[in-house]
């Protein structure tokens, strides 16, 4: 029996889910040359067997395809909005007018002057990212300038936050007397009502991979027509020095040089065409032009730093480096080396990438090092709990934190727990309850507040400066009761080499939102594994 043909891709204009103008089409030579004559220039999508256009090129896209390609009900209710636009938003003067910065909150505080420049900074912009540094309250700021465009405009307010922020932007808009709407990230919606809205997004950086599908939905409702503005709030926009981790911001604010991607990537990421075992792929991990893309988002960016703009006690870091005894060196080779063995028999079956395993042996090398600090983790941490000290510990493994509590007591903060219970923790530790708070990176450095520590330990580095800054900078911040010290174990290669990253990549943030002027010396990771490895 003959198999019956499978059917054609229906030709047709949808709305894509990141609020692209979508071109369904099987492939036919002359509509490829069609569409690559359209501008602004569209994008090849491969997974979804068609191209992604603005909603700029609607009108050339109609004309070019005619009554071939039907459009689809949800794309011509965005193109109706946008024949019908919303009414101008009053002028800045009047905005800053109605934010009342002068006022005290219901709850007797006065906006910081940081926080009241804030606003008048955010009213002037329909899209901008605040990248004040961490503690610097970027949440009543946020709040303060949506209230003032509430009070002018029909705007309702949305905000998009990680679910355990949601307390913390219940508390502080009910101190500053405004209604909104919470939604995860994990929730996003698929549209907005045809009044205008305000969108306000909260740990903004969720959005800096373009493969994420809440980077897709941030980005469908940053097009909304009907979207009145969109503030983002993030002290790490670029968590690991790579220009592509912004691009998604820039997009969402519809900054012109983000309005094609494919130039973008060649311009600032280093995009190119590399060849792999299953053909061509397209490349843009790198940085380059950093002082030209500095200057160009500087105008939506707004990063200020700690000790530019508030009176807080120094940061300082101190290294504590490890040395093991001839023993323990003998157990720790022995152990990688099995971890290395059961990699490759598995790289051997096709379980895993061979090409990987430089990164294996390195994560195996901080997983088992992390074990290894564990008695010199204990002892400063006893000895500065008897000095009357509490201490936050981090670490990106949770079998080691477990390890501690045995030892050490204490509260374990950890992404196993509920919201609720996270907060708990958090809460008995700020109100003395316990001095010694055991977290992993993911968890812990994630918008609590934990000034009550003027000490915090990390067991070994985060592999992003943001994801770094984000942990220290939790104990950081306004109204902690002296200097914060934050101590680095280093044990051995592994520990030496993420901690070299780290400065490399915090050169590259540092060209991109800071005042220095560097040179960028760039080096793969495989060829830093080996120089490590024959160092130590």
């Amino acid at each position: 029996m003959l198999t019956p043909p499978k059917p054609t891709t229906t030709c047709c204009l949808d709305l894509s889910p990141a609020g692209l103008i979508r071109v369904v089409s099987p492939f036919d030579a002359v509509t490829q040359a069609q569409l690559r004559r359209i501008r602004p220039r569209g994008r090849w999508n491969g997974p979804s067997h068609g191209w992604d256009f603005p909603l700029a090129a609607a009108d050339p896209l109609q004309q070019a395809l005619g009554q071939r390609f039907p459009i689809t009900s949800a794309l011509q209710e965005w193109l109706d909005w946008c024949e019908y636009p919303l009414p101008p938003l009053p002028s800045h003067r009047t905005l800053v007018a109605a934010a009342d910065l002068d006022t005290a909150l219901q709850d007797g505080r006065h906006p910081l002057r940081h926080q009241r420049s804030g606003v008048r900074w955010l009213l002037a912009r329909r899209g901008a990212v605040l990248a004040d540094e961490m503690g610097l309250g970027k949440t009543l700021t946020a709040l303060l300038a949506a209230r003032a465009l509430m009070r002018c405009a029909e705007v309702r307010l949305l905000v998009v936050a990680p679910v355990g922020l949601h307390p913390h932007w219940r508390r502080e808009s009910e101190a500053v007397g405004v209604e909104l709407e919470l939604v995860s990230w994990a929730r996003l919606p698929d549209n907005l009502p045809p009044a205008g809205t305000l969108l306000v997004v909260d740990e903004a950086h969720y959005a800096q991979s373009l493969k994420a599908q809440r980077t897709a939905a941030l980005l469908r409702l940053a097009r909304h027509p009907r979207l009145r503005a969109i503030w983002m709030l993030t002290g790490t926009p670029m968590k690991n020095g790579r220009p592509s981790q912004l691009y998604p911001l820039l997009a969402a604010m519809d900054h012109p040089i983000a309005r094609d991607q494919r130039q973008f990537e060649e311009r600032y990421c280093q995009g190119h065409w590399r060849e792999s075992r299953s053909g061509k792929r397209w490349q843009a991990t790198g940085a380059s032009q950093l002082e030209e893309l500095r200057r160009l988002s500087r105008p939506l960016i707004l990063h200020r730093r700690k000790q530019q703009v508030v009176d807080l006690p120094p940061k300082r870091r101190r290294l504590h480096p490890l040395a093991l005894s001839e023993a323990e060196s003998t157990g720790f080779d022995h152990r990688v080396g099995l971890v290395l063995d059961d990699y490759r028999r598995r790289a051997r079956r096709g379980e895993v990438r061979r090409d990987a395993e430089h990164l294996a042996l390195l994560t195996s090398m901080r997983q088992i090092a992390a074990e290894f600090k564990l008695p010199a983790a204990q002892q400063l941490v006893e000895s500065l709990r008897r000095e009357g000290e509490a201490v936050v510990l981090f670490s990106g493994f949770v079998a080691p934190l477990q390890l501690l509590q045995q030892t050490l007591g204490g509260e374990l903060l950890t992404g196993r727990q509920s919201p609720a219970e996270r907060q708990q923790c958090v809460d008995r530790f700020q109100q003395g309850q316990n001095d010694c708070l055991l977290a992993t990176f993911g968890t812990g450095s994630l918008g609590f507040t934990l000034h009550r520590a003027r000490h915090v330990v990390l067991l070994e580095r985060p592999w992003t400066p943001g994801d770094l800054d984000q942990a220290e900078d939790r104990c950081h911040r306004l109204g902690m009761g002296g200097g914060l010290t934050c101590h680095w174990l280093q044990l051995g290669a592994a520990d030496q080499l993420v901690d070299g990253l780290l400065a490399s990549k915090a050169e590259r943030i540092e060209v991109l939102m800071g005042p220095r002027r560097l040179t960028l010396e760039r080096q793969s990771l495989p060829a830093m594994v080996r120089d490590c490895l024959q160092a130590a």
